[in-house]
Protein backbone atom coordinates (compact mmCIF):
# COMPACT_ATOMS: atom_id res chain seq x y z
CA UNK A 1 0.00 0.00 0.00
CA UNK A 2 2.50 2.66 0.78
CA UNK A 3 4.75 1.77 -2.16
CA UNK A 4 1.38 2.63 -3.59
CA UNK A 5 1.19 5.74 -2.59
CA UNK A 6 4.43 6.41 -3.11
CA UNK A 7 4.83 5.87 -6.53
CA UNK A 8 1.84 8.32 -7.43
CA UNK A 9 3.14 10.87 -5.24
CA UNK A 10 6.74 10.80 -7.20
CA UNK A 11 4.95 11.71 -10.08
CA UNK A 12 4.61 15.13 -8.72
CA UNK A 13 8.18 15.61 -8.24
CA UNK A 14 9.20 16.63 -11.72
CA UNK A 15 6.32 19.46 -11.22
CA UNK A 16 7.61 20.22 -7.56
CA UNK A 17 11.42 20.75 -9.35
CA UNK A 18 10.02 22.81 -12.11
CA UNK A 19 8.56 25.12 -9.75
CA UNK A 20 12.14 25.40 -7.93
CA UNK A 21 14.13 25.87 -10.68
CA UNK A 22 12.02 29.01 -12.00
CA UNK A 23 11.31 30.35 -8.43
CA UNK A 24 15.31 30.41 -7.16
CA UNK A 25 16.77 31.20 -9.83
CA UNK A 26 14.06 34.07 -10.69
CA UNK A 27 14.50 35.21 -6.78
CA UNK A 28 18.01 35.15 -7.32
CA UNK A 29 18.41 37.44 -10.16
CA UNK A 30 16.20 39.96 -8.70
CA UNK A 31 17.45 39.73 -5.06
CA UNK A 32 21.20 40.31 -6.62
CA UNK A 33 20.24 43.50 -8.38
CA UNK A 34 18.44 44.61 -5.19
CA UNK A 35 21.14 43.97 -3.49
CA UNK A 36 23.85 45.79 -5.73
CA UNK A 37 21.38 48.78 -5.61
CA UNK A 38 20.65 48.49 -1.80
CA UNK A 39 24.67 48.48 -1.46
CA UNK A 40 26.00 50.79 -3.81
CA UNK A 41 22.93 52.66 -5.07
CA UNK A 42 22.24 56.58 -3.58
CA UNK A 43 20.02 57.77 -1.18
CA UNK A 44 16.79 56.79 -2.59
CA UNK A 45 17.37 53.59 -4.36
CA UNK A 46 18.74 52.52 -0.88
CA UNK A 47 15.79 53.16 0.58
CA UNK A 48 13.82 51.58 -2.07
CA UNK A 49 15.16 47.99 -2.16
CA UNK A 50 14.96 47.96 1.95
CA UNK A 51 11.46 49.04 1.12
CA UNK A 52 10.78 46.19 -1.13
CA UNK A 53 12.38 43.76 0.96
CA UNK A 54 10.71 44.98 4.15
CA UNK A 55 6.97 44.35 2.32
CA UNK A 56 8.12 41.08 0.18
CA UNK A 57 9.41 39.66 3.61
CA UNK A 58 5.76 40.49 5.57
CA UNK A 59 3.46 39.27 3.13
CA UNK A 60 2.80 35.57 3.06
CA UNK A 61 4.03 34.00 -0.22
CA UNK A 62 0.29 31.98 -0.53
CA UNK A 63 -1.56 35.47 -0.48
CA UNK A 64 0.75 36.92 -3.04
CA UNK A 65 -0.21 33.66 -4.95
CA UNK A 66 -3.81 34.76 -4.93
CA UNK A 67 -3.16 37.96 -5.49
CA UNK A 68 -0.94 37.18 -9.07
CA UNK A 69 -3.34 34.45 -9.86
CA UNK A 70 -7.32 35.62 -8.74
CA UNK A 71 -7.11 39.66 -9.25
CA UNK A 72 -3.78 39.89 -11.76
CA UNK A 73 -4.25 37.11 -14.03
CA UNK A 74 -6.76 37.68 -16.40
CA UNK A 75 -6.95 41.33 -15.66
CA UNK A 76 -3.38 42.35 -16.47
CA UNK A 77 -1.41 39.21 -17.39
CA UNK A 78 -2.50 35.67 -18.12
CA UNK A 79 -0.66 33.54 -16.12
CA UNK A 80 -0.94 29.56 -15.20
CA UNK A 81 -1.40 28.37 -12.04
CA UNK A 82 2.20 27.05 -12.02
CA UNK A 83 3.46 30.41 -13.35
CA UNK A 84 1.14 32.00 -11.07
CA UNK A 85 2.61 29.81 -7.94
CA UNK A 86 6.52 29.85 -9.42
CA UNK A 87 6.43 33.75 -9.73
CA UNK A 88 4.96 34.42 -6.61
CA UNK A 89 7.29 32.40 -4.64
CA UNK A 90 10.85 33.50 -7.04
CA UNK A 91 9.20 37.30 -5.77
CA UNK A 92 9.31 36.96 -2.58
CA UNK A 93 12.07 34.82 -2.44
CA UNK A 94 13.98 37.64 -3.86
CA UNK A 95 13.78 39.97 -0.74
CA UNK A 96 15.50 37.49 1.68
CA UNK A 97 18.19 36.49 -1.23
CA UNK A 98 18.65 40.37 -1.53
CA UNK A 99 19.14 40.33 2.45
CA UNK A 100 21.59 37.26 2.07
CA UNK A 101 23.42 38.99 -0.95
CA UNK A 102 23.92 42.06 0.43
CA UNK A 103 25.18 40.84 3.46
CA UNK A 104 28.00 38.89 1.23
CA UNK A 105 28.58 42.13 -0.71
CA UNK A 106 29.15 44.11 2.71
CA UNK A 107 31.77 41.60 3.77
CA UNK A 108 33.78 42.30 1.21
CA UNK A 109 36.57 44.24 2.21
CA UNK A 110 36.14 48.49 1.13
CA UNK A 111 39.85 48.39 0.43
CA UNK A 112 39.68 46.34 -2.93
CA UNK A 113 36.82 48.62 -4.21
CA UNK A 114 39.68 51.60 -3.51
CA UNK A 115 42.88 49.28 -4.89
CA UNK A 116 40.56 48.39 -7.60
CA UNK A 117 39.65 51.91 -8.68
CA UNK A 118 43.28 52.86 -7.99
CA UNK A 119 44.39 50.53 -10.77
CA UNK A 120 42.09 51.90 -13.26
CA UNK A 121 38.88 49.99 -13.30
CA UNK A 122 35.90 51.62 -12.62
CA UNK A 123 33.32 50.90 -10.48
CA UNK A 124 30.95 48.83 -12.52
CA UNK A 125 33.81 46.81 -13.10
CA UNK A 126 35.72 46.71 -9.60
CA UNK A 127 31.91 44.94 -8.36
CA UNK A 128 31.70 42.90 -11.35
CA UNK A 129 35.12 41.28 -11.15
CA UNK A 130 36.48 41.71 -7.94
CA UNK A 131 33.91 42.37 -5.47
CA UNK A 132 30.89 40.13 -7.26
CA UNK A 133 32.48 36.72 -7.37
CA UNK A 134 34.01 36.49 -3.72
CA UNK A 135 30.37 37.50 -2.03
CA UNK A 136 28.37 35.26 -4.40
CA UNK A 137 30.95 32.60 -3.25
CA UNK A 138 30.14 33.54 0.45
CA UNK A 139 26.89 33.52 0.20
CA UNK A 140 26.49 30.17 -0.92
CA UNK A 141 25.90 28.68 2.65
CA UNK A 142 23.16 31.01 3.64
CA UNK A 143 22.29 30.59 0.53
CA UNK A 144 21.46 27.26 0.69
CA UNK A 145 18.92 27.56 3.29
CA UNK A 146 16.92 29.68 1.25
CA UNK A 147 17.30 26.82 -1.68
CA UNK A 148 15.49 24.25 0.92
CA UNK A 149 12.83 26.85 2.16
CA UNK A 150 12.01 27.30 -1.74
CA UNK A 151 11.48 23.69 -2.62
CA UNK A 152 9.45 23.15 0.67
CA UNK A 153 7.39 26.29 -0.37
CA UNK A 154 6.41 24.97 -3.50
CA UNK A 155 3.91 22.87 -2.23
CA UNK A 156 1.81 26.13 -1.87
CA UNK A 157 1.15 25.65 -5.37
CA UNK A 158 -1.53 22.50 -4.40
CA UNK A 159 -3.72 25.61 -3.41
CA UNK A 160 -4.44 26.12 -7.18
CA UNK A 161 -4.11 22.27 -7.73
CA UNK A 162 -1.03 22.35 -9.33
CA UNK A 163 -0.40 18.19 -9.24
CA UNK A 164 2.66 18.42 -7.12
CA UNK A 165 3.66 16.63 -4.16
CA UNK A 166 1.07 17.61 -1.62
CA UNK A 167 -1.33 17.41 -4.20
CA UNK A 168 -1.48 14.11 -5.19
CA UNK A 169 -0.69 12.93 -1.41
CA UNK A 170 -4.01 15.17 -0.84
CA UNK A 171 -5.58 13.60 -3.60
CA UNK A 172 -4.52 9.81 -2.03
CA UNK A 173 -5.91 11.16 1.31
CA UNK A 174 -9.24 11.98 -0.13
CA UNK A 175 -9.95 9.23 -2.03
CA UNK A 176 -8.50 6.28 0.09
CA UNK A 177 -8.61 7.94 3.45
CA UNK A 178 -5.05 7.03 4.25
CA UNK A 179 -3.79 10.61 5.16
CA UNK A 180 -0.91 9.06 7.61
CA UNK A 181 0.78 6.87 4.40
CA UNK A 182 -0.39 9.45 1.82
CA UNK A 183 1.31 12.91 3.96
CA UNK A 184 4.10 10.13 5.70
CA UNK A 185 5.09 9.98 1.86
CA UNK A 186 5.16 13.54 0.95
CA UNK A 187 7.18 14.10 4.21
CA UNK A 188 9.76 11.24 2.58
CA UNK A 189 9.99 12.87 -0.59
CA UNK A 190 10.20 16.23 0.50
CA UNK A 191 12.98 15.52 2.84
CA UNK A 192 14.79 13.76 0.67
CA UNK A 193 14.74 16.68 -2.05
CA UNK A 194 16.06 18.84 0.55
CA UNK A 195 18.65 16.61 2.04
CA UNK A 196 20.27 16.43 -1.71
CA UNK A 197 20.10 20.12 -2.63
CA UNK A 198 21.71 21.19 1.08
CA UNK A 199 24.53 18.48 0.17
CA UNK A 200 24.78 19.68 -3.06
CA UNK A 201 24.78 23.17 -1.87
CA UNK A 202 27.29 22.11 1.16
CA UNK A 203 29.86 20.25 -1.82
CA UNK A 204 29.17 23.18 -4.14
CA UNK A 205 30.29 25.95 -1.04
CA UNK A 206 33.59 23.84 0.31
CA UNK A 207 34.70 23.39 -3.73
CA UNK A 208 34.33 27.16 -4.54
CA UNK A 209 35.57 28.52 -0.59
CA UNK A 210 37.86 31.44 -0.59
CA UNK A 211 41.31 30.60 1.11
CA UNK A 212 39.83 33.30 3.74
CA UNK A 213 36.99 31.37 4.55
CA UNK A 214 38.94 28.46 5.26
CA UNK A 215 39.26 27.11 9.11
Amino acid sequence: MFGNFFSYILQGVSITIAVTLVALPAGLVLGLGLALLNTYGGPWLKRLSAGYSLLMRGVPPVVLLFILYFILSGNVVNLTPFWAGSISLGIISSAYQMEILRGALLSISGGQMTAARAIGMSRIQAIRYIILPQALRIAIPPWSNEASIVLKDSSLVYALGVPEILRRAQQLSATNQQPLLAFGAAALIYFVLVFLVNRGLDALAEKTKLPTQAA
